[in-house]
């Protein structure tokens, strides 16, 4: 149903005064841990950015940033995962549903169109291509999600340690890779605070690579991502809900 008043300058104003007080400057998003992806939040702002909101802008850049650097983000086989159990977006719930990545899709080609910079085009680009590579029936539906264990662990498929990296990239470029995603001996999360396997590192960036490095970071990641394919992946769950793909057909359409 709509709603049966108008949204008013003033209610409109009310909802920007709100969402800038519950914003957390520090991390991006709004409140604390878990962290969930803000869709509407995020459409609003930035629809308010394009008007001239610079504050409006601002925020949902800052939230853009931190979800596209952050481990709740799959660096390398696109899309994201569900949420974030704590409030920087590193440590995430490792489902991944297609209503989240449908509509992310379209909040990361929006932000592009307006802002121009590179980080969002890629983000919505590696966000398409993971739901036509892995989410897409015989037919062309999507499916609706997959889970977060595998092998009976959370999180196991998505994570690394120093020397599977370097396994496969060899010393020099799996170090460069390493001190790049944050990947470093013992783990970089912990089972307490998490609820995850010790040991192994959550991959995620502390900045935007610079073009020089970003180049010879994108062919490391195929051959990582080539790699965690031979691993047992989480389990599908194969429905086909129309509304879901009525969005990631929205989301791809822009």
């Amino acid at each position: 149903r709509g709603a049966a008043e108008p949204l008013s300058p003033a209610r409109l104003g009310l909802l920007g005064a709100t969402l800038t007080q519950v914003f957390d400057p520090a991390h991006g998003g709004f409140g604390g841990a878990p962290k969930f992806p803000p869709h509407l939040a995020l459409a609003w702002l930035l629809r308010r950015g394009a008007g001239g909101d610079a504050v409006a802008l601002a925020m949902a850049e800052a939230t853009l940033d931190a979800m596209a650097f952050g481990g709740i983000r799959d660096h390398l086989g696109g899309g994201f995962h569900r949420y974030s159990t704590d409030a920087e977006w590193l440590v995430p719930h490792f489902e991944k549903m297609l209503t989240d990545n449908a509509q992310l899709l379209g909040l990361y080609a929006r932000a592009y169109a307006l802002t121009g910079r590179d980080l969002y085009r890629r983000v919505a680009l590696e966000t398409g291509e993971y739901l036509l590579r892995e989410m897409r029936g015989e037919e062309g539906g999507f499916f609706a999600a997959t889970d977060a264990d595998s092998e009976g662990e959370e999180g196991k498929y998505f994570v690394w340690d120093p020397g599977e990296i370097c396994e496969v990239l060899g010393e020099s470029e799996g170090s460069f890779f390493c001190e790049w995603y944050g990947v470093v001996e013992g783990g970089n999360f912990s089972e307490e605070a998490s609820g995850h396997r010790t040991g192994a590192s959550i991959l995620f960036l502390s900045k935007d690579p610079p073009p020089d490095a970003e180049a010879r970071l994108s062919p490391m990641r195929e051959k990582l991502l080539a790699t965690r394919s031979r691993r047992v992946p989480p389990a599908l769950d194969d429905k086909r809900v129309a509304g879901w793909n009525a969005l990631a057909v929205s989301g791809l359409a822009i």
